[in-house]
């Protein structure tokens, strides 16, 4: 493990954790807020044991895949994943796709779980707690992908684990201090860097697995990044000067 293959892992799987962690976190604030914490606990506290059982036997089998068809196959795969974020990124940018916002996300919640309280209140509120469990497990899935597919190419999953722990530890803090939803984070911006990272990672590990002699070695990384960087801010730039020009 070298620190220049060590570093764009973690920093992958922390930026992308933390986009779905955010997402993750406004809902079970919502359930927390509207029918009390202790389903929303029992909820996420499933969730976690879920993934990490998860984690647990994916990673295991992992390691019994031949190094060159799990490059292969991991490559294409965090093409499409980083490739998919990048291009809606992209999309937002330049105003043809609404950005998300998560002061809406947490009064659509809000809403919908108010708009349940005809019913008699139990011990616990089971609806509650699977609300929080499916949100937990939905974006933690997407955590998990990343997590070993970032890391499995070359024995990176310590790293790739400890930069999506970070990520779910900073918005858990940030979260118990301001306990309202984080709208602040600049989530179309991580998009972009993380669509970029995801698909640097992919163009690397398709190459490994075809045989391809990357120049530079582990550097090529950092280059293809940057490439792709240049390109989705041309893109953006150049999709929304015609935007304005045709409203012009």
């Amino acid at each position: 493990m070298t620190w220049t293959m060590a570093a764009p892992a973690l920093s992958a799987a922390f930026l992308a954790s933390l986009v779905e962690v955010v997402e993750a976190f406004t809902i079970v604030l919502a359930v927390g807020t509207v029918r009390g914490w202790r389903p929303a606990l029992i909820g996420t506290g499933c969730a976690l044991a879920v993934l990490a059982l998860l984690v647990l036997l994916l990673g295991s089998a992992l390691t019994r895949v031949p190094l060159q068809a799990l490059q292969l196959v991991i490559g294409v795969l965090l093409m499409m994943f980083g490739l998919r974020w990048l291009r809606k990124a992209i999309l937002r940018a330049t105003g043809f796709i609404a950005l998300h916002d998560e002061e809406a996300a947490f009064i659509k919640e809000t809403g919908a779980l108010q708009g349940g309280d005809g019913g008699a209140a139990g011990h616990h509120d089971w609806i509650a707690g699977l609300t929080a469990f499916k949100a937990v497990m939905l974006e933690g899935i997407e955590v998990v992908f990343i997590v070993l597919a970032v890391g499995a190419g070359r024995g990176l999953l310590w790293p790739a684990s400890l930069g999506a722990l970070a990520a779910c530890a900073l918005v858990l803090a940030l979260g118990l201090v301001l306990r309202k939803p984080l709208a602040s984070v600049p989530e179309n911006t991580l998009k972009f860097a993380v669509g970029v990272m995801i698909s640097a990672f992919g163009i690397y590990w398709t190459g490994e697995g075809l045989g391809v002699d990357w120049p530079g070695g582990d550097f090529a990384i950092p280059a293809l990044a940057a490439l792709l960087l240049a390109s989705g801010l041309t893109l953006a730039a150049t999709f929304r000067r015609n935007s304005m020009e045709t409203a012009a």
